[in-house]
């Protein structure tokens, strides 16, 4: 695995290098400004410490964080953070939002509640969350 990542690595750095040289042949654009900033990305992939931080998962998308799950089968999740809200007999969604960085599941029950008073008029009275909001009271807005 080592060997085949070091290939791919030098593979690439060698393209990357080569369309660098090139790229004043390339009209001034939207295309060139395209390739530049993909250019970017790859010299940023290429130049990251292991187990620095900003880190890219994906030059298709750069804003994937890793999640790590805690879990022997699935140790990691790449994507974002996203909170569900839905109404407890029907489940009908009232809320969704997703969260930059990685935070904390207890630290997005705020803005989730505000979400969903803002889109319905109306603040829950009851809000019902697993484990991972333990110890993370939302305290009612004084009326």
């Amino acid at each position: 695995m080592r060997k085949t990542l070091k290939k791919l690595k030098g593979d690439t750095g060698r393209v990357m290098r080569d369309l660098r040289r090139h790229v004043q042949d390339i009209p001034e654009g939207a295309l060139r400004d395209r390739i530049v900033g993909k250019l970017a990305l790859v010299s940023q992939l290429l130049h990251q410490a292991p187990k620095g931080a900003n880190k890219i998962y994906a030059l298709h998308e750069p804003e994937v964080d890793c999640i790590s799950k805690g879990k022997a089968r699935v140790r990691y999740e790449f994507g974002c953070k996203v909170s569900i809200t839905t109404t407890l007999d029907e489940g009908f969604v009232v809320g969704m939002r997703s969260f930059a960085g990685n935070p904390y599941d207890g630290h997005t029950l705020r803005q989730a509640l505000e979400q969903v008073e803002i889109l319905t008029d109306r603040r829950p009275d009851l809000a019902v969350v697993d484990r991972g909001y333990r110890g993370h009271a939302v305290e009612p807005p004084a009326s």
